[in-house]
């Protein structure tokens, strides 16, 4: 009988002080139903992060020969996360600031049909600890989200997230510095069903964040304008992939549908 299939991947650069332990806090056994592996994308790394990441139990790993950034580490999870199979991705930061014990959460919404494309959210959750221009930086960026896309986010810029296999497919970011405003216009705007669920937040302890005012100004900003602006077209959902009532394997190569699974509470 065939189990869902959940690849979550971790971008990671230079994380070797906090990635080991955010690989074994992800839940693997949740449900008899439900296959979880890990993904590392390795980002030109040059401390041990590929060997911490092995040591803690990472199913694969993949690594760009140099420094690429975010945007691009997380471009190339999303893809291989499908073309590894994964009837649903999961990204989540490898510094330790996500809970990796509450993706089971964030499955939730998919697994019950009522999404396709899910989101922690920190402000719906607790965000003691982060710091104040980090907090109103996000203000502003998701209000911005919330303006265009004209439906109330919360935390635009999550480092916890869920796709569907077709979310996987179809998810397009166009720039590598980040990925988090244009990924939630891209998705939303083609037709994704978006859900934000609440998690905790841990300020991280380890390592630095590559996060900058000058960064986002530069980089960020102009991303959301090109994004806002391009063509993109509405994809058909096939909203009944993962959800509680049944699971459909699809085979979105060959649009294939396959009877699944009851999955139980």
């Amino acid at each position: 009988m065939d189990k869902i299939k959940v690849i979550v991947f971790l971008p990671a650069y230079n994380e070797e002080e906090s990635i080991g332990n955010v690989i074994r806090n992800i839940p693997r056994y949740f449900h008899d139903k439900v296959d979880v592996e890990v993904l590392v994308i390795n980002d030109g790394s040059r401390d041990r992060t590929v060997e911490v990441s092995n040591n803690a139990g990472a199913d694969y790993i993949v690594s760009f020969p140099n420094n690429q950034g975010l945007g691009a580490a997380v471009r190339a999870g999303l893809r291989e996360c499908f073309e590894r199979g994964a009837d649903i991705g999961v990204m989540i930061d490898a510094d330790g600031e996500y809970p990796a014990d509450h993706i089971p959460n964030l499955l939730k919404p998919i697994f019950e049909g009522n999404a396709d494309y899910t989101m922690g959210s920190r402000f719906l959750g607790n965000i003691k600890g982060m710091k104040l221009h980090r907090r109103l930086g996000n203000y502003c960026f998701t209000f911005l989200q919330s303006l265009l896309l004209r439906r109330w986010i919360y935390d635009g810029q999550s480092g916890m997230r869920a796709f569907t296999r077709q979310a996987l497919q179809h998810a397009e970011i166009i720039h590598d510095y980040n990925y988090a405003q244009v990924l939630t216009l891209n998705l939303v705007r083609k037709g994704f069903r978006v859900k934000e669920v609440p998690i905790p937040y841990h300020v991280r302890s380890t390592g630095t964040s590559f996060i900058t005012f000058s960064g986002y100004m530069s980089s960020v900003l102009p991303a959301i304008w090109k994004e806002w602006n391009r063509n993109v077209e509405k994809i058909d959902i096939q909203t009944k992939v993962c959800n509680l009532e049944s699971f459909q394997k699809i085979d979105l190569s060959e649009n294939r549908d396959t009877k699944g699974f009851l999955i139980a509470k």
